[in-house]
C-alpha cells in the first residue's frame, strides 16, 4: 500500500531559559507562522503571546504531576503534521538538551514527516551570564558536566501500560567527573547530591594517583542555585556544598519553579558577594517589538 505523504513539518523550537525576548530569531519567526504549537508547561505566557495566531496545546511534563505520556505526545505531532502546514514543538531551553528530542524526532521520521531543529538557549548558560560567572575558567575550571536525575520510565512498553503520568524514576548515577557541575531538575535530591559530592571528594583525597585533579569537590565547594531563570520571578541562593548538604536550601525552594543548581571553583572566584535573596532578571522585562514583527530577517533561510 503506498504511503500519503504529509504536507506538514514540524518544528522543534528551543524556547530558551524562560524571557521572550532570549528566543532565537528563527524561532520567533516560526512561532509567528505556526498553525499550531504543542509547548512545554514551563514556556512562559509571554512566549505564547508570541503566535496569538496559532491553536495551543500544552503537553509539558512536570515531576510529580499528571503530563502527558511521551508516546502520546509523538502521536499528536504525527496526526498534527497531517493536518497542518507549520507545526512547533515548543521546548523549553534547547530541543536537545534534556527533553526527549530523539524520540519526537524517531517517530517523526517513521511516519515519513518533516522535521527541523531551532536551538536555543539552555537554562545552564542563562543562568551563569544572570550571575555574571562562566562555566570555565582559565586555570580553575576546563570541564564542564550537565547532569539529571530524572530518568524516563524505560524503553519497555509494559512498564508505560496503566501509567497516565510518565513518572520519571530515579536509578544510582553516579556524578561526572568534571570542574563545574550543572544540576537540572535536581531539587528534591540537592542535599543529596551535596552528600554525594563531599563524600566522593573525601574518597578522592585519599587516593595518591588523583592528587592533581581539579574536579575535587569538598565541603567549601562554592553553590548557586538559581530559580526560573530569566524571568520576573528569578531568584537566586548562595553557599557552599556544606550548607546544601545539611538542608539549609530545602525551605527555600519554590516548587512551582524550575531549579538550577551549579556547583564548581570557579564560582567563588573574585566574586562581589550575591546574597541569598531574591533578585529580579534583568531580562524580565519584555521587548513588545518582537510580538509585532520588527524580527529581523534572516538572510540564508527562510522560514
Amino acid at each position: 500500500m503506498k504511503r500519503i505523504p504529509a504536507t506538514g513539518k514540524v518544528y522543534l523550537v528551543g524556547a530558551g531559559p524562560g524571557a521572550a525576548d532570549l528566543i532565537t530569531v528563527r524561532g520567533a519567526k516560526l512561532l509567528e507562522q505556526a498553525d499550531i504549537v504543542f509547548h512545554d508547561a514551563l514556556v512562559e505566557p509571554e512566549m505564547l503571546a508570541l503566535c496569538p495566531q496559532a491553536i495551543k496545546e500544552p503537553v509539558g511534563k512536570r515531576c510529580g504531576k499528571l503530563s502527558s505520556a511521551q508516546q502520546f505526545i509523538n502521536k499528536r505531532l504525527v496526526d498534527a503534521a497531517k493536518k497542518y502546514p507549520v507545526v512547533v514543538r515548543l521546548k523549553g531551553g534547547d530541543p536537545m538538551m534534556f527533553g526527549r528530542a530523539d524520540e519526537e524526532i524517531q517517530a517523526l521520521k517513521e511516519a515519513n514527516i518533516e522535521v527541523e531543529v531551532v536551538p536555543g538557549i539552555t537554562a545552564a548558560l542563562a543562568g551563569a551570564a544572570s550571575i555574571q560567572k562562566s562555566l570555565t575558567l582559565r586555570g580553575v575550571s576546563r570541564s564542564v558536566a550537565f547532569i539529571t536525575l530524572a530518568q524516563g520510565s524505560g524503553t519497555d512498553p509494559s512498564a508505560l501500560k496503566g501509567s497516565t503520568t510518565d513518572q520519571p524514576t530515579h536509578l544510582p548515577i553516579d556524578n561526572p567527573n568534571a570542574d563545574t557541575l550543572v544540576y537540572y531538575m535536581g531539587r528534591k535530591d540537592a542535599a543529596r547530591i551535596a552528600e554525594q559530592l563531599i563524600r566522593q571528594g573525601i574518597e578522592k583525597n585519599h587516593e595518591p594517583e588523583n592528587n592533581h585533579q581539579t574536579h575535587r569537590h569538598g565541603p567549601d565547594t562554592p553553590v548557586h542555585i538559581l530559580e526560573a531563570v530569566s524571568t520576573s520571578r528569578e531568584r537566586h541562593w548562595t553557599s557552599t556544598l556544606a550548607e546544601l548538604a545539611a538542608g539549609k536550601a530545602d525551605r527555600w525552594f519554590d516548587s512551582t519553579s524550575p531549579a538550577l543548581i551549579i556547583v564548581g571553583r570557579a564560582l567563588g572566584q573574585k566574586d562581589t558577594q550575591i546574597e541569598s535573596e531574591d533578585l529580579q532578571s534583568p531580562s524580565a522585562k519584555i521587548d513588545d517589538r518582537l510580538q509585532d514583527s520588527h524580527i529581523l530577517p534572516n538572510g540564508r533561510r527562510s522560514a
